[in-house]
């Protein structure tokens, strides 16, 4: 008898953004850094007192920047949260009040905070689907919201899941060539089974005649079943900007993004994602109400098994009140922590690396994974390649021992990353967020340490949103808010620092 290896495979080859500059000053503390050493060496020519006027203001500048946490902030981005928290809250807009007892006009429910400004509006695809479209005037972007039902990785060929994820690599990679896409955001939701959904489908199909024995055992699967089972939903968003910054009709920019509906669910379809479509406007006002009060969630799903939908409109998808602290975001029955990247797995990783984040997790009312996607064009992804091999190639010969070793390994992965990259490969930054909401702040300290369980098992890291638990909580809802896309500072500043 004879034995053969099942060979598994593995996947990985990301890299974090090589920060440009001297050690971890960055490129303005470099700059900097250089420009003070001119300035001293000039001024003591005057006399050692104007060196030392001129050198201990570089010092007190430079030293914050050089000093920098395991995550890679540095002295003065810490100021500034701590700063903005203190502003937000001097100012009373860490509390949110909504509906007739509210100071708003209309009496309504509107989503707080990033989603104050962000309205509604619904077009047809080609197949004559409703599609919601969230217009966030703020920014002029556009987003479109996709639901699918993947297929589940159990009893699964190996190769079929390399097929998966290679369709899933071309997929994001054609991102990259789509016309004014501001980036993509995958959420993953879980949460317990209420039991309503399959109480409307077994229920109404048992026979007033049916023997007694039947429908006993019909009624307790109904009654049992939930309680080990849980639903999971799974969203795409899309964010798109107005070519130029102009503003179109609004029936132009439905027909442009109706045409582009058919491609994309086409493309999650090849890379396991199950049955997919576009999400109505009713049904993303029902995701964010669900998000902000998990206690509907059996209501809502009662109305759409009853009557084919809520009628909810996108004003009233909001909490009637919510509370941010430092270290949890409250709103209407639930309080949620949030969570981000900080280390993704090093090395090369397989296929169930995300899984037991992915799955329900006990003690928890609902758990949101969302991975935010950062598409680069072609002639940017050509040149941030090459810079990582030139730098890669350098470190590698210019070290000893251990050192060398790993920028060997560097090396050997930028080289991979540039042929890839010429051979037609997109070129992709992301980054994961995870969020735990629970029904009390007594339940946070568990499901901090079941969040802490998970990121070991998942071999990455990740750090608690602290001092912005709200912008975090509505950064991971399918609702297309791009962090990058709403700092104060500018992302390419944001790097060089």
């Amino acid at each position: 008898m004879s034995s053969e290896a099942v060979s598994h495979p593995t996947y990985g080859n990301w890299r974090r953004p090589r920060r440009a500059g001297l050690g971890p000053l960055g490129l303005i503390g470099t700059f900097g850094a250089f420009g003070g050493l001119v300035l001293t060496l000039l001024a003591s020519l005057i006399s050692l007192i104007a060196a030392a006027v001129v050198l201990v203001p570089l010092v007190l500048f430079l030293t914050p920047l050089a000093v920098r946490t395991q995550d890679g902030r540095n002295v003065y981005q810490l100021l500034a949260l701590r700063i903005g928290w203190f502003r937000r809250k001097a100012k009373g807009s860490h509390t949110y009040v909504s509906g007739p007892l509210s100071r708003r006009a209309d009496g309504r429910f509107r989503p707080p905070g990033l989603l104050s400004r962000v309205t509604m509006l619904e077009g047809r695809d080609p197949y004559d689907r409703p599609f919601g479209v969230l217009h966030h005037k703020g920014r002029n972007l556009y987003t479109i919201v996709l639901g699918c039902e993947p297929d589940g990785g159990s009893l699964v060929d190996p190769d079929q899941l390399d097929v998966w994820v290679a369709s899933w690599g071309e997929w994001l990679s054609r991102l990259s060539h789509e016309p004014g896409l501001r980036g993509a955001t995958v959420s993953v939701e879980t949460a317990p089974d209420t039991g309503t959904r399959l109480a409307h489908e077994v229920l109404p199909r048992i026979q007033p005649d049916a023997p007694p024995a039947a429908r006993a055992v019909m009624e307790e699967v109904v009654e049992r079943y939930p309680s080990a089972s849980s639903e999971m939903h799974t969203y795409i968003a899309l964010t798109y900007g107005s070519p130029g910054g102009q503003k179109r009709k609004q029936d132009e920019l439905l027909a442009d993004l109706a045409i582009r509906i058919p491609g994309l669910l086409s493309g999650l379809v090849g890379a396991g994602g199950g049955s997919a479509a576009p999400l109505s406007a009713e049904r993303i006002a029902e995701v964010v109400r669900v998000a902000y009060d998990p206690a509907v969630a059996a209501e809502v799903l009662d109305a759409q098994a009853q009557h084919g939908g809520t009628g909810l409109e996108w004003d009233d998808a909001g909490p009637a009140a919510a509370v941010e602290t430092v270290n949890a975001y409250q709103h209407d029955s639930g309080i949620s922590r949030t969570w981000l990247l900080t280390l993704a797995p090093r090395g090369t990783v397989r296929s169930s690396v995300l899984r037991g984040m992915l799955e329900a997790s006990p003690g928890t009312r609902r758990k949101r994974v969302t991975l935010l996607y950062r598409p680069i064009d072609p002639g940017t992804s050509a040149r941030i390649v090459e810079a990582d091999r030139r730098s890669a190639q350098f470190m590698a010969t210019s070290g000893r021992g251990m050192v060398q070793a790993r920028a060997a390994s560097e090396m050997a992965a930028a080289e991979q990353t540039a042929a890839e990259e010429a051979a037609g490969a997109g070129l992709v930054e992301f980054s994961l967020m995870l969020t735990v909401t629970v029904d009390s702040a007594d339940e946070l300290a568990d499901a901090t340490v079941t969040v802490r369980n998970l990121q070991a098992a998942a071999r990455m890291s990740l750090r608690p949103a602290d001092r912005m638990q709200a912008a975090a909580f509505t950064c991971s809802l399918p609702v297309g808010v791009l962090p990058w896309e709403y700092m104060l500072v500018p992302h390419e500043l944001q790097e060089a620092l």
